[in-house]
Parts: C-alpha cells; structure tokens; sequence
C-alpha cells in the first residue's frame, strides 16, 4: 500500500524514525545497517518501505535499498520469521554477507544474531536456498565451489571476511580447495 516515504527526517530512535511528509509524520521501523546510512535530522531522506496490518497496530518498515526490502520480503515468508526478526537479521548482516552465508550455508554467523537459535539458523538457510541469490547478486568473491570453499575454511580459522576474499583474489581460478587454503595462508601472513 505505501511503497515509498520521501520527506524531512524528524526523529532518529533506534531502530525507529519518524519522516515528515508534507505534515504528516510517519513512523518507520529500519534496520540498523539503514539508520546507519540516514542523513542527520532536518535532513531530506527517501525510504522503500513495506507496510504490515496485523489485528492490533499497522506498521512500517522503511529500506535504504530495494537489496534490502527484497531480502526482508524473503524473510518474513518464512514460517517462524515476523517482520522484527527480519529486521534483526538485516541488522546483524548486510544483504551481501547475507546472501553469501546462504550460499555458504553457514548457521554459525546466523547464530550470532540475538533471537536467533540453531532450529531457526537451520530454517532460514534451508528456506533461503536458491532464493535469496537468485534474486540479490552474490558476491564475486564466492563464484566458484573450491573458491568458497577456501572463503569457509579462512573465516572459521578467525580470519574476517575482507581479509579472506582479498586472498581469495590473488589465488588462481583453477586451484583445489586443500592447495588454495595453503596459499591463502600464506598471503594473510605476509
């Protein structure tokens, strides 16, 4: 029903705001990972919204992108995921690194999100599969089975995530998992 919000940025309380359209204030639930990006208060902002009507209160949740709200879209489908949860999972991740613990099928990161338990990691990977990247580009990083393969292996040794896809540019597209692990070591170490 109401698509988009374009106005004066009058309240910042996370994870809340309030945008002033032409008088009427309205009150928008946002992930972190948007408020972040809003402009100071006063300012002119431009929020994607998705609009929930439950029983008792009707409710706007606003995206600094359209990754964003489509990935939110694809959350809330899921049995056991409201739209609060959804925005704990865009808080805790970008859509990027979401999409690629998908494609990883990596529970442990999602299990880092408060509200989130093994069962529902477990859900939403299975749920998520084959969805979510067909619709949000997948990092390049991850294009080949071998190559993501080593991008797990880096990050579950400790390493971060930019650190382990910069290695991952300096090795060969046709190397083994077990070979490119070895030279990726030895690129972080340097």
């Amino acid at each position: 029903m109401i698509g988009k919000l374009t106005g004066t940025l009058a309240e910042r309380n996370p994870p809340q705001v309030v945008v002033d359209c032409n008088g009427v204030g309205y009150e928008v639930d946002v992930p972190m990972s948007t408020f972040y990006n809003l402009p100071q208060t006063g300012a002119r902002v431009s929020l994607l919204t998705h609009f929930v009507v439950r029983e008792d209160a009707q409710i706007l949740y606003g995206f600094g992108t359209s990754e964003e709200r489509i990935a939110f879209r694809q959350l809330i489908k899921i049995s056991g995921i409201g739209p609060r949860m959804a925005l704990g999972v865009l808080s805790g991740l970008s859509v990027a690194e979401l999409a690629q613990v998908v494609t990883l099928q990596d529970a442990g990161r999602l299990v880092k999100i408060p509200g989130i338990g093994k069962k529902t990691a477990e859900r939403l990977l299975l749920e998520l599969k084959g969805k979510l990247g067909a619709e949000i580009p997948l990092p390049a990083h991850a294009a080949s089975d071998a190559q993501a393969d080593i991008l797990q292996a880096l990050v579950a040794l400790g390493y971060s995530d930019k650190e382990a896809a910069a290695s991952l540019k300096a090795l060969p597209k046709d190397v083994g998992v077990s070979e490119g692990i070895k030279l990726a070591l030895r690129a972080l170490a340097k």
